[in-house]
């Protein structure tokens, strides 16, 4: 034993009444594995109450001491030799397995491995009469795997216990890792046996120094949980931990560091009656069963005495009424546990394994007329053998989740819970690339584009083109509809401006219809002045087309009556300015210009020129019209309602024409700048042509370097800037002049204009 008879291994045996006894041997540690011996003793009592399974036969069990050491594993398995051994059933670890398999072997006698699952004692030329109860290791290795690919964990480490069976487990494991493109940054192999009472010893130190210093997502242990007891960090556990032996030391401290992590173990099912027979147990009448006092007294931290006396040590008296319930399921759970649930199993099959042995032999007697034989004289060892080999089934695997004094549930491998996922995940939202350097399946985390979101995956997948992320990226919000309405602030100034130029427009028109008679407002044509002023006057109307929810009919009148209107501005500014020049080239004698003179020529010009660009934008609107449209990528967070202009091109060409007429005005009009006359108007249309040709200059390159209602607005803002400009310089100095100085507007210096007036 070790140094307390509590930590003593043992082994069990199923035995018959008869002085012959059949053995089936049980390796487990006492009193952490208690429950093992219970579902033992549990099975054995079911199979002695069933009339049908093995009628007039009772089994029972020995207890076998079985030290922690491997070498010992020889001694206790030689001992049971002698006897008419039938199977055993152990043991705890690979290496007392191998001794235990070796043995066995040789003598043709089963051996069912309840607790430790190892490729190496699959090889049926090594060990031709071992079989296992628990999952086979690609069953664990493939669930691993796909734990990694659910969480997208691509870096791990790896600890195992310095052995045989570690190596071939890093051998196909890492096999399996590498076709899912899983890398191991790390493995770390421990001496076979840590001490629990030595603190921070060396190799725990180098064990947490390597976790701590590599840049691992998860780590991987592999060991009984006998050598993995010190450990201070784990993530992952095989199935050869059993979780509830670590309370054994009420060691809440190590008991909290595993909070968080997640451990394969075999799949158990409820057995009715084995609650009711827990509860029955009473450490004063043990039946029997010489461990139940001592595992009492550790689990429930009180003594079991004789009646009458007292504690020597001042502990508290087991009254053999204390509550199994109260025990956190950590030290001891009612209900039965994955690896006792493979003893009730491999008790079960050793009796049916018996039952169809005897049962065979029994029918081959009969047939040839012989006596039935005994039991125990006709079956042999080796003839159960094939019936393991046709009736044992693998189990499922399940999954604990670490939940520090709370039920331990058990979540399906293909199903986890959705606490696990908040436990074990960072939140921040970020996708893998691979790291330059490195193996292809090592990725490092970026952060995903803009755009796009990343439900916890190794993807970044875009939102959908009306949404856009929220700041964590985690989900797509709808996005926000934008354009120029008349309650934004830029709306409402827009509109002030255009109904403050409308107004003034207006009033100009009419100083000039109530003085319509005066020298200066016949002097230069006074039809193209109100032409000029209405035209305006629709200019800055214009702008409400451009302010508002855009529609189908405003998308598709906006630009064009844009073009014309402002185009039969242009023109008749230019017609004004040929009229001028025309009325002074006709002032000399002989000279042809005075043909020209006459409203034909203005009209023509007025008429002709709108009409050109009108047909511009007939062939627009045939070809491509606008329409509405809503631009989802332009913005961020939101989505841009526009008025697509349809042909890109014969916008252009719309502008390029309205610029053609106004270079030409400008043109003419800086050619007849310096003709003497007082109210010559060819100075105030080189003004208005000039700031209507750098408006719209400027127009370009900032119309095409914004976007959204900024679009709109620059585009808002040079109609009513060229207007205005025409306004201003053109009409104000008239204006002057009609209503501050109206002496000069009957002075001599107008008899030029009535000349002029006489030809126009």
């Amino acid at each position: 034993c070790d140094t307390a008879k509590a930590l003593c291994l043992w082994s069990t045996a199923l035995t018959l009444p008869d002085p012959t006894v059949v053995h089936t041997a049980l390796f487990l540690p006492i009193p952490k594995n208690y429950q093992h011996i219970l579902a033992l003793a549990f099975a054995t009592q079911e199979v002695n109450k069933d009339p049908q399974l093995l009628p007039n036969i009772t089994l029972g069990f020995h207890i076998y001491e079985e030290n922690q050491y491997a070498s010992m594993a020889q001694d206790v398995t030689l001992s049971l030799l002698p006897d008419n051994l039938l199977s055993v059933l152990g043991g705890l670890n690979s290496r007392t397995s191998y001794q235990m398999a070796t043995i066995l072997g040789n003598f043709k006698i089963s051996q069912l491995g309840y607790r430790f699952s190892d490729p190496v004692l699959t090889d049926k030329s090594q060990f031709p009469t071992f079989y296992q109860i628990d999952p086979q290791y690609h069953l664990q290795n493939a669930a691993i795997v796909r734990l990694f690919l659910y969480f997208q964990w691509n870096w791990i480490g790896i600890v195992v216990q310095n052995s045989e069976s570690s190596d071939h487990f890093i051998q196909i494991f890492n096999a399996t890792l590498a076709q899912n493109d899983i890398c191991v940054q790390f493995v770390k192999k421990i001496r076979s046996r840590i001490s629990i009472f030595n603190g921070l010893a060396k190799d725990q130190i180098d064990l947490l120094w390597t976790i701590l210093n590599y840049d691992v997502q998860v780590v991987i242990v592999s060991g009984d949980s006998n050598n993995h007891m010190a450990f201070r960090m784990v993530w992952i556990l095989t199935t050869q931990w059993e979780f509830s032996a670590i309370g054994y030391h009420y060691d809440w401290v190590k008991l909290k560091t595993l909070h968080g992590a997640l451990s394969l173990t075999i799949h158990t099912n409820p057995v009715p009656g084995f609650k009711d027979y827990l509860w029955a147990l009473n450490p004063h009448e043990p039946r029997g069963d010489v461990f139940l006092p001592e595992w009492w007294e550790v689990v429930f931290d009180c003594q079991v005495l004789k009646a009458g006396l007292a504690s020597p040590d001042g502990r508290r008296v087991c009254t053999g009424e204390e509550n199994l319930g109260t025990l956190p399921i950590s030290l001891f759970d009612e209900k039965m546990t994955s690896f006792s649930y493979s003893v009730y199993n491999a008790a079960y099959s050793v009796a049916h394994a018996l039952h169809a042995a005897y049962t065979w032999e029994s029918q081959w007697a009969l047939k040839r007329g012989r006596k039935k034989p005994h039991l125990l004289v006709s079956v042999k060892p080796w003839q159960v053998i094939p019936i393991f080999k046709a009736s044992l089934l693998l189990v499922m695997l399940t999954l604990h989740c670490f939940r520090i004094y709370k039920p331990l549930p058990l979540i399906s491998c293909t199903i986890l819970s959705t606490y696990i996922s908040t436990l074990l995940l960072k939140s921040h939202r970020q996708v893998r690339k691979v790291a330059e350097g490195r193996p292809i399946c090592c990725y490092e985390c970026i952060s995903c584009p803009e755009g796009t979101i990343s439900n916890q995956t190794a993807h970044c997948d875009p939102c959908p083109e009306n949404q856009y992320p929220n700041g964590e990226k985690n989900h797509c919000i709808v996005k926000k509809v934008h354009f120029l309405a008349y309650q934004d602030n830029l709306g409402y100034a827009l509109v002030s401006l255009t109904l403050f130029l409308f107004v003034t427009t207006s009033t100009v028109l009419v100083v000039f219809l109530k003085h319509h008679n005066t020298p200066i407002v016949k002097a230069n044509n006074r039809d193209l002045t109100y032409i000029l002023l209405v035209s305006l006057l629709l200019c800055f109307l214009c702008s409400f087309l451009f302010i508002g929810q855009p529609g189908n009919l405003t998308c598709l009148f906006r630009q064009i009556a844009f073009a014309i209107v402002f185009s039969l501005a242009v023109s008749s500014v230019l017609a004004k300015t040929v009229m001028v020049v025309l009325a002074f080239m006709a002032t000399k004698p002989g000279n042809r210009a005075r043909k020209l003179l006459g409203k034909p020529l203005t009209n023509s010009i007025v008429l002709a020129c709108p009409l050109v660009q009108a047909i511009i934008c007939t062939i627009w609107l045939t070809i491509s019209p606008p329409f509405p449209n809503l631009d989802f990528h332009s913005l961020v967070g939101e989505a841009i309602l526009e008025c697509h202009e349809g042909s890109t091109s014969m916008f252009y060409a719309v502008l390029a024409y309205l610029g053609f007429l106004a270079l030409i005005s400008f043109t003419v009009a800086f050619l007849a700048r310096k003709l003497p006359d007082s109210f010559n108007e060819a100075k105030f249309i080189t003004f208005s042509m000039l700031v209507f040709c750098s408006v719209w200059i400027t127009f370009l390159p900032t119309y095409l370097s914004t976007k959204g209602k900024s679009m709109v607005a620059v585009e808002i803002f040079s109609i009513l800037a060229s207007g205005a400009g025409l306004l201003a310089c053109i009409f104000c100095p008239k204006c002057y002049i009609i209503l501050l100085r109206p002496h000069l507007n009957c002075s001599r210096t107008t008899i030029s204009l009535y000349f002029h007036q006489k030809y126009l």
